[in-house]
This record gives structure tokens, C-alpha cells and sequence, in this order.
């Protein structure tokens, strides 16, 4: 270590430290009041614990309570004061692992009998006496045998395993927070007293160890923690939002879709559902026209022999489903697969007949019904499935085409988000993975390009799209843009993406014949929109609460009728509805019409017209929209008219401009 370091702060000024100096010692060395906020330290990006000396030059900063960094600090600590409370309240009691996760934390725990949300009460009350000792969190490397010998002394037989499982060449850490300590690659803050009281339990679940099924199952207790009282009553309110919009809860009032055991992660699309499902793709297949796309249709079973060309049979083999069939013909004891992307399928859709560099780009598309192994715990409703469509397409350029390729890619991407009411989205560049195929060369190519387009996508929308690098998050074949869309309630889904392949084109291959007269390898371009069409229809129900507009609505009009006096009227008012293409059915039965808007506006239709004795005689309807407690009185021609107006799609209504 040297004697002296170079430390850079925030403001850009240098200043020569001794080496040895910790964290702590340099926030009191600032000032007195800094000292007093700090719970960590930054050097070059990496936080460390107060306690750590600087060893090393670089760009310091200290970390407040106050700093999103301190966040997950925060909720490391409080997954480690969970722990000792379970272990002071039920002693034998043998803790695992304890991560920070997205917007929380988790801390499994092996006990013969699990743990129930019934517990949670006087887990946190213990919690709060252990954040009240504000004991201080101290470290300690230990050799291998200490630790197992101590542990295993302790029952903590899930801890050795834990120890073996450590590279020879780490360190082993103990944290400890007074008497209690824990196997941790930290960092922490400096005591349990400044993780604060702005923590919850949330829900308990069992958990296998290690996630192997063969292995005991444990207990795994959820919470969440944040630096403030308010900011754990906005996370509440979110997930008490989040609750109300859940897509499954949406389905089954609106009667969309079902799933059950025989069909594990595949959805059973009912007649609404599946009437959502083609919205969405005619609008898709509308907008793919604009762009001068090809719709075409690969194989749902391939040969595993394509797949091992590909590459996907090394890579993705334990997430395909295998098909095999034993019969008298030799045919049958071949091995295929269900196809899990549409790709290859459609790199010998290309190589089928002779391409001119003229003919470039050239642009194929598919709905393809692909199928992937998701583990059972995995399964989400629409967001996690086995078997869905893939709004993919692929384009096949040339390397100088690439850069104009992507950005309209980039065009269509944020005006679908936008006609369907997402306007906040953020796309993020992911470069080279550790496991890749390609040359270093071919990366360093494909990246300039894909980061000077990022950089146009910026300046080009005024900065009103936010860019960024996710270093090391690339597919295996090539750099990639993922597309971030935010929703109604401010969660963040990604969805569309744009991957760049150098690599499928070899392996098969595929080739265009160049102004030269000579083979040229085209790019391919990987290309998604709404991605899952599964999952993007979840993530749309969950945005609108069920509240779809009209245009997309599977159900655009009830002609409800008051007394069996307007039955005929209604059955007439319904037929002129259709006339005009809107989605519209009479609901006559001999029910109250309270009842009737009722149930209706709990299946979320958008507009309900009422017709009565009155209504028939007038040729008028009475209006009601789903949310709104008005009514208006209408000629029947003028609602045709205004409904048929409003129920023109974004995109058709730009053709019609």
C-alpha cells in the first residue's frame, strides 16, 4: 500500500491523503457535520464501509444517508437486523442468505415450522429495539477454518456451504453488529441506528435452497426498507395501486383469459381476449406496412440440427422443448424443437433465392408462436409465460444501410408506445458480454455504430429521451438497444429491442451478391416492438386499469335496455353500431338496469348505451361512459357518429390527416 494517495473530489479539486486514512477519518477531516450524515464512501464508483482505509487514488465521495446510494445500504442492513430478530425470538432458528433485491430484501431461514405473515408484528417490534442499540457494524476477515469451526459450533450448517461455495482467492468477511455477526461481502452503513424505521415485512414464501429442488425447502421472509416514513407510504400506495390494476384480477373480471394446471404458462385466450390479441396485431401489421416489412411464417418444429448451426442448441438448449417421436420410420428418431425465437427460421427464409445488394434491406416479420422452459416459480400470469407471440422481425442490410435501419426501428418503437399512451421511455445500449461470439474487432464495429445512433436518438428528441449504457448486457451475438417504457403508475417495463448480429449470417451462410458482383454477408438485425405479445397486452391492462379507449376496447358498446318495451330498439340501435364497425352487443335480460351498468362497468366496457320505452319512441339513446357518473341524451345517428369517430385508431387517424 502506498504511503500516500490521490484522492479527487466531486467539485474537481485534488488533495494528497495518507494511505492508511478510513472512510470515516476523511469525512471528519471535511467537516465535523458531514462526519455525523456519512454512512459510506465511494472511491472510482466502488462503495465501501467507513471503516476501509482509502489504499488507493481515485475519485472519492461520501455517501449520506440522503444519497440514492445509501438505499440499498439501507436494506442490507435491515435484511441482517431481520435476521438476528428471528434468531433472538426463536433461537435454533438457522439463517441462509439475505440479499437486497428490487425495491426490497429478502432473508431465507431454515425452521421446522415456517414462518407466517401472523409473525410479522413482533419480528419488526424486535427489529426496532435492535435498530435503537444503534450498535455499530464492525468487520473481520477470518480464515476458512475459523469460520467453519464457529459456525458449525453455532447449527449454522447452511453457513459452511456457504463458506465452501467462496472462491479460495476472497476474503471471508464477518460482519458483526454488537453480538451477532454474519458470513457478508458487505458493505454497511456504521450502525443499526442508521438504518432508520421506515421498514416493512411484506409477505412470506418458501423457497427452495439454492433454488434446487432436491434441497430442503426454507422459509423466505420479504421486506422493504427506505430512508423515509414518506417514501415507504408512496411505495405502499404504489402496490396498493399496483394490487387494484394486476392484470390476472383485470382478466378474469373482464372475462380475457385463464390460465390452469394442464397448461402450465400458457393462456387459455377467451373470445374478448383473443378479440384484444388481434387488435393489437392488425395494428401492428398496419404499421409494419408503413415501414415496408414482409410478413412471413417459419416452421413451429425444426430439426435440432438447424438450432446446433445457430448456436441456440449450446447457448438456450435447457430452455427449449424437445419433440421426438418413436416409429417404424427412421424419420422419427430424429430430435426437434419447439422453436424458441423465430430467427433462424427466417435467416432460410433470406438465403431462399439469389439476393441483389438492391434488394436491401430487406425487412421479414413474423407473430410467431414461440415456447420457452420458464421455471414453474417463475410463471406470472402474462408477464412471465412458456408459449407466446413474438412481434419479431429481422433485417437484413448492409453494414453502411445499419445506422438509418436502426433509427427507424427507433421511429416505429416510440410512435407505437406513444399511441398507446407511453410517452416516457428510455433506451439503453448493451455491450459485449463476458460470453460471446465474434471477434473483439467486430464488437469494437458494431458498438461505435450502435453508440453514435444512440446519441442521435438523444439530440434528435431534444433529450426528452433519456439514454444509457448497460455495460456487459448484450446478447451473446451482438450489442443490443432495449426500450424502457414507464407506466401509468411509474413502473418501468422493458419491451421493445434492437439487436445487431454479425454472427447468424456466417453461420448460415447467408450472402448477397454486392455492386461488385462478388458475395457480400449482409447484417442481421434482430428487431421487437411490443415483444411478448403476452406480456405487452399485460402490461397495457395493468397501465389503463382495464380503462382501455375505445379504439382498442374488445368490447366497445353495450346497448342496455331498461324494459323488455325496447328490445327491439336496441337489437336495431346494436345493428347500426356494427354498421359503423364498432364492437357492440345488446344485453336484454330481465334485469334491473342498475344491475346491468353495474356489472357491465365492472367488466370494464366503455361506453353503455341505455335504451328505454322512451328512448325507442325518440330514436335517442342515453349515454353512459365507464368511469363518469354523467349521462347524455343523444340522437342515435349522433352517437353512431361519435362513437365510429372516436374509435379510429392513432395510426389510421394519421393516414386520414
Amino acid at each position: 500500500m502506498p504511503n500516500s494517495v490521490s484522492l479527487t473530489f466531486p467539485d474537481g479539486s485534488v488533495r494528497e491523503y495518507d494511505a492508511a486514512l478510513t472512510g470515516a477519518a476523511l469525512a471528519e477531516s471535511i467537516s465535523k457535520s458531514l462526519a455525523k450524515k456519512a454512512v459510506a464512501y465511494s472511491l472510482d464508483g466502488t462503495v465501501r464501509d467507513l471503516s476501509d482505509p482509502l489504499g488507493t487514488s481515485g475519485r472519492v465521495e461520501i455517501i449520506t444517508r440522503e444519497d440514492p446510494r445509501a438505499l440499498e445500504l439501507i436494506r442490507h442492513d435491515a435484511a441482517h437486523v431481520l435476521a438476528e430478530a428471528v434468531q433472538e425470538l426463536w433461537p435454533g432458528t438457522q439463517v441462509t442468505i439475505g440479499p437486497v433485491i428490487e425495491n426490497g430484501f429478502y432473508y431465507d431461514f431454515a425452521r421446522n415450522e415456517p414462518f407466517t405473515p401472523d409473525d410479522f408484528p413482533v419480528i419488526e417490534k424486535k427489529m426496532r429495539e435492535i435498530i435503537q442499540r444503534n450498535k455499530p457494524f464492525t468487520k473481520e476477515v477470518w480464515s476458512r477454518e475459523k469460520a467453519k469451526k464457529v459456525f458449525a459450533d453455532k447449527g449454522e450448517r447452511y453457513k459452511l456451504e456457504l463458506i465452501d461455495a467462496i472462491p479460495e482467492d476472497q476474503d471471508l468477511k464477518i460482519y458483526a453488529q454488537g453480538d451477532w455477526f454474519d458470513l457478508c461481502r458487505g458493505p454497511h452503513m456504521a450502525s443499526t441506528g442508521q438504518i432508520g424505521n421506515a421498514f416493512k415485512l411484506m409477505k412470506v414464501a418458501g423457497a427452495y435452497w439454492r433454488g434446487d429442488s432436491n434441497n430442503p425447502m426454507l422459509t423466505r421472509i420479504y421486506g422493504t426498507a427506505f430512508a423515509d416514513q414518506a417514501q415507504l407510504e408512496a411505495y405502499q400506495t404504489l402496490l396498493e395501486e399496483a394490487e387494484k390494476r394486476d392484470h390476472r384480477k383485470l382478466g378474469r373480471e373482464m372475462d380475457l383469459f385463464h390460465f390452469q394446471e394442464e397448461g402450465p404458462g400458457v393462456v387459455f385466450w377467451h373470445a374478448k381476449g383473443w378479440k384484444m390479441v388481434q387488435n393489437l396485431i392488425n395494428y401492428m401489421r398496419r404499421r409494419l406496412d408503413e415501414h415496408g416489412y414482409q410478413e412471413v411464417n417459419a416452421p413451429q418444429v425444426l430439426d435440432k440440427s438447424l438450432w446446433e448451426t445457430s448456436g441456440h442448441w449450446g447457448w438456450y438448449r435447457d430452455a427449449m422443448f424437445k419433440v421426438t417421436v418413436a416409429g417404424d420410420d427412421t424419420d422419427d428418431d430424429r430430435v426437434f424443437a419447439l422453436k424458441p425465437m423465430n430467427c433462424p427460421g427466417h435467416v432460410q427464409i433470406f438465403k431462399h433465392g439469389l439476393k441483389s445488394y438492391r434488394e436491401l434491406p430487406v425487412k421479414l416479420a413474423e407473430f410467431g408462436n414461440v415456447h420457452r422452459y420458464e421455471p414453474s416459480g417463475a410463471l406470472h400470469g402474462l408477464m412471465r409465460v412458456r408459449g407466446f407471440t413474438q412481434d419479431d422481425a429481422h433485417i437484413f442490410c448492409t453494414e453502411e444501410q445499419l445506422a438509418a435501419e436502426c433509427l427507424r426501428i427507433n421511429d416505429l418503437i416510440l410512435s407505437t408506445y406513444a399511441d398507446f399512451g407511453f410517452e416516457e421511455v428510455s433506451v439503453k445500449l448493451s455491450t459485449r458480454p463476458d460470453k460471446r461470439v465474434g471477434t473483439d474487432e467486430a464488437w469494437d464495429h458494431a458498438e461505435a455504430i450502435m453508440s453514435n445512433v444512440l446519441d442521435t436518438i438523444r439530440t434528435r428528441s431534444g433529450n426528452r429521451i433519456k439514454t444509457s449504457i448497460n455495460p456487459g448486457e448484450g446478447a451473446f451475438y451482438g450489442p443490443k438497444f432495449e426500450y424502457v417504457l414507464k407506466d401509468a403508475i411509474g413502473r418501468e417495463w422493458q419491451c421493445g429491442t434492437t439487436q445487431v448480429d454479425f454472427n447468424l449470417p456466417e453461420r448460415f451462410g447467408a450472402f448477397y451478391i454486392g455492386s461488385d458482383s462478388e458475395k457480400k454477408q449482409p447484417v442481421m438485425v434482430h428487431r421487437a416492438v411490443c415483444g411478448s405479445m403476452e406480456r405487452f397486452l399485460g402490461i397495457l391492462i395493468e397501465n389503463y386499469s382495464g380503462h382501455f379507449p375505445l379504439w382498442f376496447a374488445p368490447l366497445q358498446v353495450v346497448v342496455a335496455t331498461i324494459t323488455s318495451d325496447a328490445d327491439e330498439y336496441a337489437l336495431k340501435v346494436v345493428d347500426r353500431l356494427k354498421a359503423a364497425g364498432l364492437l357492440a352487443e345488446a344485453d336484454l335480460r330481465n334485469e334491473k338496469i342498475n344491475y346491468k351498468v353495474r356489472e357491465h362497468s365492472l367488466a370494464k366496457v366503455p361506453v353503455i348505451l341505455v335504451c328505454g320505452k322512451r328512448e325507442a319512441e325518440e330514436e335517442t339513446v342515453n349515454v353512459r361512459r365507464l368511469g363518469s357518473r354523467d349521462q347524455e341524451s343523444l340522437k342515435l345517428e349522433d352517437a353512431v357518429k361519435q362513437l365510429s369517430d372516436e374509435a379510429v385508431s392513432p395510426d389510421r387517424r394519421r393516414r386520414a390527416a
